[in-house]
């Protein structure tokens, strides 16, 4: 199956590389990282409004503040964007933005919100639990797909296991799985799989090798100084030699990037 985010097939011959800033922070953050990523070959856009934090006192996004910025570095960029909703309401609230709808780790066990992404048309990105089953990943999918809306990626982000040296344990198993019985473009997010900016290169080259059909990496001005997910997150530079690299591993495998 393929699926449309904007103008940009996933799940085709090409690969596609989704990245930006794990949080919208401000004009200057959002605007810069976003011409930075598709100057290096990115072709879809991510972007948290809101997000949700262990800690309550964390920095939980600009939220509405964000909507007039998104649209202005949309249009600018000509980059479509996908970003995480947390609830029900804000399916609506962000229609017009957004191109397609991302649901976190800790959603994808909510069904009601599931179903409901299934009554609308845009795309639905679903990332695996951190404590899911391969198949309790799959059927989350359905919930969607039941609605009517087929337009369904799935996204390995990486699973808790009992190793603490990385942020979470990458299951490239689950990815070649996923994608031989489900039908569903299936893609990577290495940035939240092992929490350390300076492993997800690799990572983002052994997901291509191993029939990824994208990846989705965190990429931030200034690393330190970002509000959320900064160890992860990769500079611009650091982006602009892994995107250079991964263009290598998917050439020795027939394949190019997917580029607007």
């Amino acid at each position: 199956m393929v699926v449309e985010i904007g103008k940009i097939q996933i799940g085709g011959p090409k690969f596609t590389v989704i990245a930006g800033p794990c949080s919208i922070e401000s004009e200057t953050q959002f605007k810069d990282t976003a011409a930075s990523v598709k100057k290096s070959g990115a072709s879809v856009l991510r972007g948290g409004i809101w997000k949700m934090r262990t800690s309550q006192k964390a920095f939980q996004g600009l939220g509405a503040e964000s909507f007039e910025l998104i649209k202005k570095v949309k249009n600018e960029t000509g980059l479509p964007l996908i970003s995480e909703i947390t609830d029900i309401r804000q399916i609506e609230e962000v229609a017009g933005i957004v191109d397609a709808y991302q649901v976190g780790a800790r959603n994808m066990h909510n069904y009601s919100l599931l179903k409901e992404l299934g009554r609308q048309p845009k795309p639905v990105l679903i990332k695996r639990s951190f404590s899911a089953f391969i198949d309790e990943w799959i059927k989350s999918a359905d919930y969607v797909m039941s609605g009517g809306n087929q337009q369904v990626i799935l996204c390995e982000r990486g699973i808790r296991t009992f190793e603490t040296a990385t942020r979470n344990t990458l299951d490239l198993n689950a990815v070649v799985y996923a994608k031989k019985h489900s039908g569903l473009p299936v893609i990577v997010d290495p940035s939240h799989a092992v929490g350390i900016s300076d492993l997800v290169p690799q990572l983002c080259y052994a997901a291509a090798a191993a029939g990824a059909d994208g990846v989705m990496v965190e990429v931030h001005p200034n690393p330190k100084e970002a509000l959320s997910d900064g160890p992860q997150s990769l500079t611009f530079e650091g982006f602009e030699k892994t995107m250079k690299q991964l263009e290598k591993v998917l050439f020795a495998f027939d394949r190019g990037l997917n580029i607007i």
